[in-house]
């Protein structure tokens, strides 16, 4: 395994981490999801991801209970808040309010003492980002927290985080979860560039286009009937990547991986990794063989050669 620092924070977490959307508390028996998690550290994996509105709160209570026979130091767990907990008008967004009780909620269903790495779940244009960038600055001198993040934010909303902690002289964010892969590519005109002025490191979602670049599903054919692509409750997050057009561009990259020796999941990862910004590819693996696999995309270097082709297709 390969680590890369966190943007400008000192903080080293593995180039491949395990996610728990769609996986923990949801499509997943609790077994298997510690098979995952033991594998992925077993293979040197020590950023795990996950977030309190999963299966509301079951992804982190298992997340939590799997990584509770490691030494604590040993590994990054990082969660998140926005999305509505309860039913009250209070019970979402990103208020002092909401923050502070979702961290504690978030403490107590993880069985940790502090969390490190936590991130607002979206961008809450009702509440003034002071407010929330202070509880979260509390949060860390508390002790609670050891970095605070974003995920899913818009450029402007990220350098509005900046300048508001500039201002005010509070903790900055050191991280974006965005989604990134190679169907999915808005972020690389305006957030990465700002992200890399203000040392802001990406830790991705999705960079297996929800299992479309892992080569399993084939132009004009329907999808295995065991994948992801038959579940009703999982592939409505799948229908923007499984098209007839991306499908036939796997295909297309098939040979370059294999002249890489790799496989087609790894090839989407190492082409994410060649983004210096990028600290983590956030993988959703449902089995421990995937997580075999995935890892291998760690430290890949693919040839210009090959960037090249690649792009050549994606843009065909």
């Amino acid at each position: 395994m390969q680590y890369r620092r966190l943007g400008a924070s000192g903080l080293k977490i593995s180039e491949i981490g395990l996610g728990s959307w769609l996986t923990y508390g949801n499509s997943m028996e609790e077994k298997q999801s510690e098979a995952v998690v033991d594998k992925a550290y077993e293979l040197g994996i020590n950023f795990f991801d996950t977030a309190n509105m999963y299966g509301r709160g079951a992804a982190e209570r298992i997340m939590g209970k799997a990584l509770s026979k490691y030494p604590r130091h040993s590994y990054v767990i990082a969660t998140k808040v926005f999305h509505p907990m309860g039913d009250g008008p209070n019970d979402r967004g990103l208020s002092r309010k909401h923050i502070m009780e979702q961290c504690e909620a978030s403490l107590r269903r993880m069985g940790v003492d502090y969390i490190d790495l936590y991130q607002c779940h979206g961008y809450d244009s009702n509440t003034p980002l002071e407010e929330t960038l202070r509880a979260l600055d509390d949060l860390i001198t508390q002790g609670k927290i050891v970095y605070a993040g974003v995920s899913r934010w818009k450029a402007a909303q990220l350098a509005d985080a900046v300048h508001t902690a500039e201002k005010y002289n509070l903790d900055r964010i050191i991280s974006n979860q965005p989604q990134y892969n190679m169907f999915a590519r808005g972020l690389e005109q305006e957030v990465l560039p700002l992200c890399e002025r203000h040392g802001i490191g990406q830790v991705v979602f999705s960079p297996l286009a929800q299992g479309v670049l892992t080569g399993k599903y084939k132009p004009g054919m329907a999808p295995p009937e065991d994948s992801r692509a038959a579940d009703p409750k999982s592939n409505m997050f799948m229908q923007s990547f499984i098209q007839e057009a991306n499908l036939v561009k796997v295909e297309k990259m098939r040979p370059i991986a294999e002249r890489n020796g790799l496989s087609m999941a790894q090839l989407a990862l190492a082409w994410i990794l060649r983004q210096d910004n990028v600290a983590s590819c956030i993988i959703g693996a449902s089995r421990p063989e995937q997580v075999e696999d995935n890892v291998k995309a760690a430290g890949v270097k693919l040839p210009a050669g090959d960037l090249e082709e690649i792009e050549a297709i994606l843009n065909g």
